[in-house]
């Protein structure tokens, strides 16, 4: 037992000191990401100091930017799934080493999301009342609580399968499959759980019906299953041109197919939707007008929405023509549904869910600078840790990173 808490120090500490070390780009990217996050910490203390008045948001628009970026983030985390069904279902040994980098990001995704919800708090010192036994959690009866339970359950599935794996590969031995194949089971059935339980979030509050929707889960998760594999496409080729870690084209092609069938639901969703709200003239459709063509001379959103569409059809086009078997254009698909679902899980889906209110005032939202600092300080931390992920686990992959053979024998 001495033994093995010994040699799990020592990788830990090895994995702490190597983190530290890089080139000089490495240097520059973490200093880059770090100032980022002070900036953003800093406009957060503001917040703290003289409340939510700081932000863009209302009584009227009491959801912002920071439930935008939660919503969009779970989605991506959720999006590691789409890695670990090929690997440990369909046994698709190319994606096998992948997968760990995928459930990576999902870790670092989850933290990302987890302090968006922290910074939409007005009182953070407050959230002691969410703690069992302690406040009210009011599980099971409130989805907020059902929302706490999976995330925070996600992110220690992903920390143990990551974790165990890659202590495994330092020890130089096999991993035993009773200590992390029925986590990895258990996390696909949570990566589902987790966007769906956000989607009734929404879905169950019955003060909003731009939110009424039987398909707003389905269509969470098909948007979740294209701009998170998107992502990491994007990011295993920064990997692979900054470090020795080289990954086959091949892996990259499998992903592109995975996305093109879930870009293809999540549009036909979409279309569904679009037609049934303007076509039958239900009760919301003054929030599908307001975002889609404005209403009473209110149309802040209808750039940002048009843009979402424009943006994710074209990357459709992409996705299903043979031009994005080619690194380029699968990049550039990527990069547009990367970008055109944060638009539309965001802009396009919180905000007009407030407007108009239901006493029929239209009161627009626009994020304040001190809201768009502490969102651009989130996703730097979130940087952050990923990339200190990544620089302490592939030494690891790649055996660079083991134990020594002293250490082994005694």
């Amino acid at each position: 037992m001495a033994k093995a808490l010994l040699n799990y120090i020592s990788f830990l500490c090895r994995c702490v000191a190597i983190s530290f070390k890089g080139s000089t780009r490495f240097y520059a990217w973490m200093t880059f990401l770090t100032v980022l996050t002070l900036i953003g910490l800093n406009a957060y203390c503001k917040q703290l100091v003289h409340g939510l008045h700081m932000t863009g948001m209302t009584d009227q628009v009491s959801w912002g930017a920071y439930i935008a970026n939660f919503t969009y983030l779970v989605g991506m985390a959720a999006a590691a799934v789409m890695l670990v069904i090929p690997v440990y279902l369909y046994k698709n040994k190319e994606l096998e080493d992948v997968v760990i980098i995928g459930e990576l990001f999902a870790i670092a995704a989850i933290i990302m999301a987890l302090l968006f919800v922290v910074v939409d708090l007005g009182r953070p010192d407050r959230f002691w009342h969410l703690i069992p036994f302690i406040g009210k959690f009011n599980w099971p009866i409130s989805m907020l609580s059902w929302d706490v339970v999976v995330l925070n359950i996600y992110l220690l599935l992903n920390m143990h399968v990551c974790g165990y794996l890659l202590y495994m590969r330092y020890l130089r031995r096999k991993p035993t499959k009773a200590f992390y194949l029925p986590f990895v089971f258990i996390s696909i059935i949570w990566a589902v759980s987790i966007h769906t339980v956000t989607a009734f979030l929404f879905a169950g509050l019955g003060g909003r019906p731009f939110w009424n929707t039987a398909i707003l889960g389905p269509r969470f998760i098909a948007s979740a299953f294209v701009s998170g594999p998107a992502f990491i496409v994007l990011s295993l080729q920064f990997i692979r041109r900054f470090s020795d870690y080289k990954i086959a084209d091949q892996a990259l092609f499998t992903l592109r197919k995975l996305m093109q069938v879930a870009m293809l639901i999540s549009f036909f969703l979409f279309l569904n939707e679009f037609f049934v709200e303007l076509y039958t003239d239900s009760l919301h459709v003054a929030s599908m007008q307001y975002l889609f063509f404005g209403l009473h001379g209110h149309n802040a959103l209808v750039p940002w929405i048009w843009t979402a569409i424009a943006f994710n059809f074209t990357a459709l086009i992409l996705f299903v023509l043979p031009a994005s078997r080619s690194i380029k254009w699968l990049n550039l698909a990527c990069i547009l549904s990367v970008v055109g679902i944060w638009i539309e899980k965001g802009m396009g889906l919180i905000i007009p869910g407030f407007i108009p209110t239901p006493l029929g005032e239209i009161v627009e939202y626009t994020p304040s600078w001190n809201e768009i600092l502490i969102c651009v300080g989130i996703w730097a931390f979130g940087f952050l840790i990923y990339t200190i992920l990544l620089k302490t686990s592939i030494p690891v992959l790649l055996g660079k990173l083991h134990i020594k053979h002293k250490e082994a024998k005694k």
